[in-house]
């Protein structure tokens, strides 16, 4: 089983795919603002009820933008701390197709080497006063 996220807009998606590719299971949920307090318990839950654990994940794709700063960089460190507590190789998708485009990493990745985030313009960080 491999594990698909995206946070790059407010409405976060998780899908679960069997070793051809294939969307077994998808989930959607307005995360928005609420995206670090609910993504890593989303997750859990939407593997359980698939009846699967994260243990037994063989791999990891992450839509790494260009979108929300803050849900990219949300997205891509709960990704990569995934991948490095169970040893799952983890890639990044882009486009429209970025879950075709990550699947066909995959085949090449090798665990313990992590994803950035892609953005596409500066952060908006307001200045200390």
């Amino acid at each position: 089983m491999i594990l698909a996220i995206r946070t790059d807009k407010p409405e976060a998606e998780l899908h679960v795919l069997d070793a051809a590719g294939e969307t077994l299971a998808k989930h959607t949920w307005e995360a928005h603002r609420q995206l670090a307090a609910t993504l890593v318990t989303t997750i859990e839950s939407f593997l359980s009820e698939g009846n699967t654990k994260a243990s037994e994940l063989s791999g990891i794709v992450i839509f790494t933008g260009a979108g929300s700063f803050t849900g990219l960089r949300i997205g891509t460190t709960v990704a990569n701390a995934l991948a490095y507590a169970h040893t799952l190789p983890i890639v990044y998708g882009e486009g429209e197709g970025w879950i075709a485009d990550g699947f066909k990493k995959l085949t090449s990745a090798k665990p313990e080497h992590y994803v950035t985030p892609k953005y596409d313009k500066e952060p908006n960080i307001t200045q200390p006063r």
